[in-house]
């Protein structure tokens, strides 16, 4: 277990039920901080939170559909009244399923922009209102993708959700500076949680989800505008957003056909 700079603070880890959640709820533990951990299904979110006061932090662990505004709500409201604050959110709810355009409905676009957006804005907003409210304000940071960057074959819903939470966090970023809630947009690229593992796209450099939890925390620390990792995948889609449309648009052909 690495060694972080984030001790002594309350961290609030949406989606920390398995997968990344739950990688860096275990990694904030061994430094004595405050976590609360909320995710929807409650006996995996309880195990999460033992192995946490295990390992020597405090835990407040709260089942709620990230999905209901009046329930995130209430989870920002229950921290804040078991530790009196929060300085870090990390909102890690999401779901990015393979979904080519020509087979979806719009009830499936729906649902995934309802997945990765609304979310997001279900917890920003109270957050935003907690955050202002405090000295020196706090930092929000929101697991976003590498597919926010740019429309990926078969993910394109999800890459269109990811995008509009990116570009609502750069305006909210540069807007609520003054009152000193900071913002870092996180991208990953493939990382191989358990959701993911049998979806049928293809995965270049995929990462596990150990490692991906120590990026989180590095940016966590760091508090960077937008970080991105690993290397190699983050450095491809940069390639392919400099290239003229037709080049870029074979590239990503025949990366969706392998």
């Amino acid at each position: 277990m690495t060694a972080t700079a984030i001790t002594g603070r309350t961290v609030l880890i949406v989606g920390a039920s398995s997968g990344m959640g739950a990688a860096v709820a275990r990694q904030l533990a061994p430094a004595a901080n405050r976590l609360v951990l909320t995710a929807r299904r409650a006996p995996e979110l309880a195990a999460v939170a033992q192995e946490v006061r295990a390992a020597g932090s405090a835990c407040l662990d709260v089942a709620a559909d990230a999905l209901d505004p009046e329930a995130a709500a209430g989870v920002v409201a229950a921290a804040v009244a078991e530790f009196g604050s929060v300085d870090i959110a990390l909102l890690n709810a999401g779901q990015g399923p393979d979904m080519a355009m020509d087979r979806v409905s719009t009830a499936d676009v729906s649902r995934i922009m309802a997945l990765n957006y609304d979310v997001v804005v279900n917890y920003l907003v109270p957050l935003i209102r907690q955050l202002g409210e405090q000295p020196g304000g706090g930092l929000i940071a929101h697991t976003n993708s590498l597919a926010g960057l740019m429309g990926i074959p078969r993910q394109g819903p999800y890459s269109a959700a990811k995008a509009a939470v990116r570009t609502l966090l750069d305006a909210a970023r540069v807007e609520l500076a003054p009152k000193g809630i900071r913002f870092t947009s996180i991208h990953p690229g493939f990382v191989g949680t358990d959701r993911v593992e049998a979806d049928g796209l293809p995965k270049p450099f995929q990462v596990s989800q150990e490692r991906a939890a120590r990026y989180v925390v590095r940016a966590l620390e760091r508090e960077p505008a937008q970080a991105c990792f690993p290397w190699q995948t983050a450095a491809l889609v940069r390639a392919l957003r400099t290239l003229p449309a037709p080049l870029s648009d074979r590239a990503l052909r025949r990366l969706a056909a392998r």
